[in-house]
């Protein structure tokens, strides 16, 4: 069962899932990580440990996503797909590979999370009768603001 974090956990039939919604879980076999030296400051450790974490999924080929979900967040994160189709995430916050491989699956939990909400259809409006009386008549004060500036008409 996932925790309140929606973390990954076990199936029923082993396999570890990383729970976004109740209805959206994703299989992290389907995720590939590579790591590399974190930048900034960190003493003698820093040149030696490769504790940056990379997620790479390939987004458009996951049976897991249903296509609406799947369309906003390739829209919504287009500038972290590459052109072959890997979506890319990094993590370099912690000094170590597991907190870092967590905080990549926590940040794209947040982002299905996004691409998961439909967004609300705007209903057109139309402006009141007062609101159109209100415009027009600051409409006249300012011509008449305005023609009081004019010089007067030459004799």
């Amino acid at each position: 069962m996932p925790s309140s974090a929606g973390e990954a956990s076990d199936s029923s039939d082993g396999e570890r899932f990383l729970f976004v919604t109740p209805q959206l879980g994703i299989p992290l076999n389907e995720f590939s990580f590579t790591f590399a030296r974190s930048g900034g400051p960190g003493g003698q450790n820093v040149n030696k440990v490769n504790s940056k974490a990379v997620l790479r999924w390939r987004v458009f080929e996951s049976p897991s996503l249903d296509e609406r979900v799947r369309t906003r967040f390739v829209e919504q994160n287009r500038n972290r797909i590459t052109e072959a189709g890997d979506f890319l995430l990094t993590s370099q916050r912690f000094r170590d590979q597991p907190k870092n491989i967590d905080d990549c699956y926590e940040k794209l939990r947040e982002l299905l999370v996004r691409a998961a909400v439909q967004p609300k259809r705007r209903r057109p409006t139309k402006p009141t009768a007062g609101s159109r009386r209100r415009r027009l008549s600051d409409k006249r004060s300012r011509s008449a603001t305005k023609q009081l500036r004019r010089r007067p008409a030459g004799d």
